[in-house]
């Protein structure tokens, strides 16, 4: 779980609006612009994930990746956002050396990586809106932060501690980037949901939670997955060894381990 953090001190106007899709609450705050312009690229934001949700839900029968699955439409039959989805899948699933799939007992299910994705690129169509300066896209947690919420003011993300509720493990501050996201994966909020694809059941680790951190979220959803079902020794080395990327960890023995670089992140 994270939450999203900004002065309200001299900041540009801001449009917010929280939605509910995908078996979770999206929370869009949108700085700068034309407030009616931006409540329309909104609006459209909004159906794009309704559209996502409707494409690729694995619990409704009639969507694209159901009717994939049971081989009643091929994926060049399906929308296109659904090749791309499928080919990132796999360059995740190759970049973590098999950590990070798509496969759950035997069944196609690209959830993993659907949510990260449909974040950043609602997020990206917002900041493309004339005017706008900044955009956090929070979904379930998962954050999306693009340029700034006001003048010299950086988006700030607090990363909730999943031993004390209630409390804050870090916060994470996008000072000085023009994009950031940031994702954590852990058995807190929704128990024991990671899959190791080795067995096809519950991954069993030493963590309780993994935060990534990078320029986007489509990528550090996925590896905040694969480097929980690997474990805090492996899943750290693991993580050190990816360009642009920060993380911290926490064991279920309130050991907190961290990527070397993580600290410039913090504030």
């Amino acid at each position: 779980m994270a939450d999203t953090v900004a002065d309200s001190a001299q900041a540009p106007a801001a449009v917010r609006h929280a939605e509910e899709t995908m078996g979770t609450v999206f929370s869009f705050d949108v700085r700068g612009g034309e407030p009616a312009t931006v409540r329309a690229a909104l609006d459209e934001a909004v159906a794009g994930l309704h559209r996502v949700d409707e494409v690729f839900s694995t619990y409704r029968e009639d969507s694209q990746i159901s009717r994939l699955q049971r081989g009643e439409v091929t994926v060049a039959e399906c929308d296109p956002e659904v090749a791309e989805v499928l080919e990132l899948a796999a360059e995740a699933e190759r970049l973590s050396g098999g950590w990070f799939s798509t496969s759950y007992q035997g069944r196609l299910d690209p959830t993993g990586i659907v949510k990260g994705w449909a974040v950043e690129r609602a997020a990206r169509r917002l900041a493309d809106v004339p005017g706008v300066c900044g955009v956090s896209l929070n979904g379930g947690g998962d954050v999306q932060l693009l340029g700034t919420p006001g003048a010299q003011r950086p988006w700030r993300v607090g990363i909730a501690d999943p031993l004390r509720p209630g409390g804050l493990a870090a916060v994470i501050s996008a000072a000085g980037v023009d994009e950031l996201s940031v994702a954590t994966s852990g058995t807190a909020e929704r128990g024991d949901h990671i899959v190791d694809p080795r067995t096809g059941r519950s991954a069993v680790t030493d963590l309780v939670a993994v935060t990534v951190v990078g320029p986007r979220l489509t990528w550090v959803d996925c590896w905040a997955t694969a480097a929980f079902a690997m474990g805090s020794r492996e899943g750290l080395a693991w993580l050190e060894s990816l360009p642009e990327v920060e993380a911290l960890l926490i064991t279920a023995g309130d050991e907190v381990r961290c990527t070397g670089g993580l600290a410039a992140r913090l504030g």
